[in-house]
């Protein structure tokens, strides 16, 4: 019997450009660039490409293979509609093997910790997505991000599509990490004061911890909608007074008893009556947003 994989399948799948090595040749008409630097760190690299894309990512590669950081393109959306500049109403099967080949050239450009950004809609998303995880590995997608292009939906429709796509998958993934290489390296967004406000300083018998303020999160699940497990009701022991601490009625602890007990051997245990609390410190938090700490500040249970 023959090897057999899960793959995305059209007429002409195997048929490829013969594409050879390609060289770009400035137009001196058609370039420009300010006349000097106004500092050091101002580059005179931008370029514009003027044909087929195809080609001009082949030459591209030859200089660039493996330094992209980003790559973000909007391919035609393939709905039929008429443009002036590009087709977009192939055949199906033509489209796919168009993209399928840009994207196996993009993919050799980007940087180990690269990232790729596509925009589509409804109309070959879900082709898109398959095609891209057969070309990136399906591990190395990101996220469909969902884009909102308008209000509501057309009068003439009661159901009708208020979003694009935007599909975003990394270059590569170490196998023991959760997170792809491009998440890894994402820049993320300064810290505001708001967010650095939901952290205090809380009195505890211990004292204060030098890892600083922290903010409280509630460590137990709502037991309503069927979110109640019942290895996960049990008691706890307050390392202060001894006496075994329970989940408010009605709940469950959100970990295991080993995790439970690994965060209260840490000092991340923070309690008041009948609830355990999960507290994170602010001065081991990243100066940036969305990333969360993971050495939170040490605190008491109370029964």
């Amino acid at each position: 019997m023959q090897n057999q994989k899960l793959e995305l399948t059209w007429i002409g799948k195997d048929q490829r450009p013969r594409l050879e090595p390609c060289i770009l040749l400035e137009d001196p008409k058609r370039s420009y660039h300010a006349k000097q630097r106004v500092t050091d760190n101002d580059l005179f690299d931008n370029r514009l490409i003027r044909g087929d894309n195809l080609l001009a990512l082949k030459a591209l590669e030859a200089e660039f293979a493996g330094k992209v950081k980003c790559v973000f393109i909007d391919p035609p959306y393939n709905t039929g509609s008429a443009f002036a500049q590009y087709d977009d109403g192939l055949e199906h099967s033509i489209w796919l093997g168009l993209v399928r080949d840009r994207l196996e050239i993009l993919r050799r450009l980007l940087t180990e910790d690269g990232s790729l950004w596509i925009t589509i809609d409804d109309n070959e998303a879900h082709y898109l997505k398959v095609l891209g995880d057969e070309v990136f590995g399906r591990p190395n997608f990101i996220a469909d991000i969902s884009w909102q292009k308008r209000d509501g939906p057309p009068n003439d429709r009661k159901i009708g599509s208020i979003h694009d796509h935007v599909l975003v998958w990394a270059k590569s993934k170490a196998s023991s990490s959760k997170k792809t290489a491009a998440e890894e390296a994402f820049n993320l967004m300064p810290r505001t004061e708001k967010a650095d406000a939901q952290y205090q300083v809380f009195s505890e018998p211990s004292g204060l911890d030098s890892r600083g303020p922290f903010r409280k999160i509630d460590t137990t699940a709502n037991g309503k909608g069927g979110r109640f497990v019942q290895s996960l009701y049990y008691a706890i022991t307050n390392p202060y007074t001894k006496q075994e601490v329970w989940p408010r009625a009605g709940t469950c602890w959100r970990h295991s008893r080993d995790e439970m007990q690994r965060l209260q051997e840490d000092g991340r245990l923070f309690g008041v009556r009948r609830a355990q609390l999960l507290h994170r410190c602010v001065s081991s938090l990243k100066q940036k947003l969305s990333r969360a700490c993971q050495r939170p500040l040490y605190g008491a249970m109370l029964d």
